[in-house]
């Protein structure tokens, strides 16, 4: 429920100011390749379908989002088209004195996230857009050992969907800045052994919540 109201209220604020996009859809700072910095908040946690009755699949973990991004818009048909890819890190861990379950994974810490996807908008101003997004996301959680925060060569590698909306405004003839909420759901997972194998793919369902500022270039 939560996803379509977000791609509901986002939809129906992009039908409400279409008449605008076409007074500038050739503006420079919303077309073309694209380059960025994104900082953020992140939370990783157990998804809906999770049985909660151990009293530990509630558990979560939250920190600092840090990374970048590269992308691709074109005006298309008074809209904005594009693609992007996005790699990104994150401080959200497990407490180092935790030994519970921590939402089916162990003690982890967030990895590295590598998303690739799509977004439209169009232009509320000549200044400023709105958009939505979605695509795929390969997330990686990084096993902790006993009681410190040494991090294992074992892992968790799972694959999801991320959909989101944001509003990216015009600073510059040539920069930008955004900012933008995230949903993304993981629903497949494998472990990556300290020894070099893999085990075989199985079912996850983990959440994760994000709400991240960008600044970037377009050449």
């Amino acid at each position: 429920m939560r996803i379509s109201a977000l791609l509901l209220g986002s939809s129906l604020a992009l039908a409400a100011v279409t008449p605008a996009f076409a007074q500038d859809t050739a503006n420079p700072v919303f077309t073309g390749p694209r380059v960025e910095a994104t900082l953020g908040y992140d939370h990783v946690g157990a998804g809906s379908s999770v049985d909660n009755d151990n009293g530990n699949d509630d558990q979560s973990i939250d920190g600092l989002l840090y990374g970048g991004g590269i992308g691709y818009d074109f005006a298309a048909g008074g809209a904005l088209i594009g693609v992007e890819g996005e790699i990104t890190g994150s401080t959200a861990k497990s407490d180092r004195r935790d030994y519970t379950t921590n939402f089916g994974f162990g003690r982890v810490k967030q990895g590295r996230d590598l998303y690739v996807g799509a977004r439209a908008g169009i232009l509320a101003t000549p200044e400023t857009l709105v958009y939505v997004k979605g695509g795929y996301t390969n997330a990686r959680l990084n096993v902790l050992a006993g009681s410190t925060n040494q991090t294992t060569d074992t892992d968790f590698t799972l694959d999801g969907y991320r959909v989101g909306a944001g509003v990216e405004r015009a600073v510059g003839p040539n920069s930008y800045a955004k900012i933008e909420y995230r949903y993304s759901n993981y629903s497949r997972g494998n472990i990556d052994y300290a020894t070099g194998g893999t085990s075989g793919r199985f079912d996850v369902d983990t959440d994760r919540h994000q709400v991240v500022a960008s600044y970037g270039f377009r050449f």
